[in-house]
């Protein structure tokens, strides 16, 4: 386990963010006591972890030749025209990006949502989805908050795929991606 001090206004859910981000490894706090909390590195797992995150292992990262495509155009974009436009913005560069690099994708596409069997009227748009398997959801906002991952998971489970990437270009000094696994 892992010890670490927390300044009066830190966040351990965004150190945990923040050091998984620069391990490739996840991290969960596992005791808080006033401004000191203590972290450990989860088993190797694809289990869930946090907010019905799930971690791939070393051994098997879901798609990784796609994935690796989706972040280089993500990266161009965000290299090209920077941070403080409007998601719509990302989302058109991003569609003449994947253009220019060959990534198939469907921008905006209907989700069918169901409940108890019955289709409902109301259906789910991702910003994309790359490769017919993964989905690629946009922000640009200043910090990535819980209910943008379970965004993301309901697009996962009402397209019945496994992977999504989680993109924002608010951050700064360079756009993040989360990758989740459901």
């Amino acid at each position: 386990m892992l010890t670490i001090v927390l300044r009066p206004a830190a966040k351990p859910t965004r150190l945990v963010e923040l050091i998984h981000r620069e391990i490739s490894y996840p991290v969960v706090p596992v005791a808080q006591h006033g401004d000191t909390v203590g972290l450990s590195l989860a088993q190797e797992s694809q289990e869930t972890v946090m907010n019905h995150e799930k971690h791939e292992t070393h051994e098997k990262v879901l798609y990784p030749d796609e994935a690796y495509a989706i972040q280089g155009a993500v990266f161009e974009v965000y290299r090209e025209m920077g941070a403080g436009f409007l998601e719509a913005v990302y989302q058109e560069c991003l569609e003449r990006e994947f253009r220019r690099r060959g990534v198939p994708y469907r921008a905006r596409p209907e989700l069918p949502l169901s409940y108890k069997g019955e289709r409902l009227v109301q259906t789910y748009k991702p910003d994309f989805i790359c490769y017919d398997r993964i989905i690629v959801e946009l922000k640009a906002i200043k910090e990535i908050a819980p209910e943008h991952v379970a965004q993301v998971i309901n697009y996962l489970k009402a397209a019945e795929m496994k992977l999504g990437l989680l993109v924002n270009f608010g951050s700064h000094p360079k756009a993040t991606i989360r990758r989740l696994v459901y």
